[in-house]
């Protein structure tokens, strides 16, 4: 299966931290899934950096490529056709870079790993 990270899914990954879900953690772990990560995930994780609302534990140039190696994830490029779906989901949810990822879920036809249940309100598959 290809499963699309939401950015706070890849971030918990690896920290290991407790709040992902244990199927979150299996289907990550599981050799036979193939796990994407957005380039809006990567721009997202930037711009948090640059404003200080995030601390890496490590500096932002290497990291995410260290751990896109490190993990076996794939990053899924920004399309014209994820675009496209961008602008025509409804507003159910407000933020720009989840709207991108539920945009590029849809345009892919894979699942998304996230906790956040506004993805709900799409024809989408949130795994969690």
């Amino acid at each position: 299966m290809t499963l699309l990270l939401d950015t706070h899914t890849f971030l918990w990954f690896w920290w290991d931290d407790p709040q992902l879900s244990e199927t979150g953690k299996q289907a990550i772990c599981d050799p036979g899934n193939r796990k994407l990560i957005s380039t809006a995930s990567c721009w997202e994780i930037a711009i948090k950096v640059s404003l200080r609302k995030l601390d890496l534990g490590a500096p932002y140039r290497g990291f995410i490529h260290q751990h896109m190696v490190r993990n076996n994830f794939e990053m899924l490029q920004i399309t014209d056709e994820h675009l496209a779906a961008v602008a025509e989901l409804p507003f159910h949810h407000k933020d720009p870079f989840d709207r991108l990822l539920i945009a590029q879920s849809l345009a892919e036809n894979v699942p998304l790993m996230s906790s956040d249940c506004l993805f709900d309100a799409y024809p989408i598959k949130r795994i969690w």
